[in-house]
C-alpha cells in the first residue's frame, strides 16, 4: 500500500476471503494506487456494513471493491447504501458452488442497483484491482501512464512464436 489517502477500499466478508481478494491488492500495490482493506460481513457483522458503505464516500474513497462467498450479498447490500461505484468479486466458498453460486448472487442485482461483477476468485480479485486503477486514472493522468504501461508490458510479453 502507498502512504496516500486510500481511494479504493477492500472489503470482503471474512478473513478467509484475503487469499482471494490480496489479488486485488497486489494489482493495486503493482500501480502505486492506495487501498484499505477491512473485514466487513453483510451477515455476521451487518451493522458495520451499512456504517462502512454510508461513510465510504466521506472517508475519500471512491472505489469500493467487494468480495464474498456463498450468498454473497456484500456487494449488492454495499452498493444499495452508497454512491460510490462497487466491484464485486465472487468467491469460492469450501462448501459452495465453486463460486458460481457467489457469481450468480452478485451478478443479478436489480435494475437501479449496479455492481460491476468480476470474474470468480483469483482472476477476478485481480481483474477488479486492475478496473479500480482505471477508473481512478480517468482523473489522474500519472495513473493513466502506469496503466498503459502495465497494459503494454503485459503484450510485450506474449511472444508471437510457438517457438523459444
Amino acid at each position: 500500500m502507498t502512504a496516500s489517502k486510500p481511494k479504493v477500499a477492500i472489503i470482503m466478508g471474512s478473513r478467509s476471503d484475503w487469499p482471494v481478494m490480496k489479488k486485488a491488492a497486489e494489482a493495486l500495490d503493482g500501480l502505486g494506487v492506495a487501498y484499505e482493506s477491512r473485514v466487513v460481513s453483510a451477515h455476521r457483522t451487518p451493522e458495520r456494513m451499512v456504517e462502512f458503505a454510508k461513510s465510504a464516500k466521506s472517508e475519500g474513497f471512491q472505489v469500493i471493491i467487494a468480495g464474498a462467498g456463498g450468498a454473497a450479498h456484500l456487494p449488492g447490500m454495499t452498493a444499495s447504501l452508497t454512491p460510490l461505484p462497487v466491484l464485486g468479486v465472487p468467491v469460492p466458498v469450501r462448501d459452495g458452488l465453486k463460486g458460481i453460486d457467489s457469481l450468480l448472487s452478485i451478478v443479478q442485482m436489480p435494475g437501479g442497483v449496479p455492481v460491476g461483477t468480476l470474474a470468480v476468485g483469483e482472476a477476478g480479485a485481480k481483474n477488479a484491482g486492475l478496473l479500480a486503477a482505471q477508473i481512478l486514472a480517468l482523473s489522474d493522468p500519472e495513473l493513466a501512464a502506469r496503466v498503459e504501461a502495465l497494459r503494454q508490458a503485459q503484450t510485450d510479453s506474449v511472444p508471437d512464436s510457438v517457438e523459444d
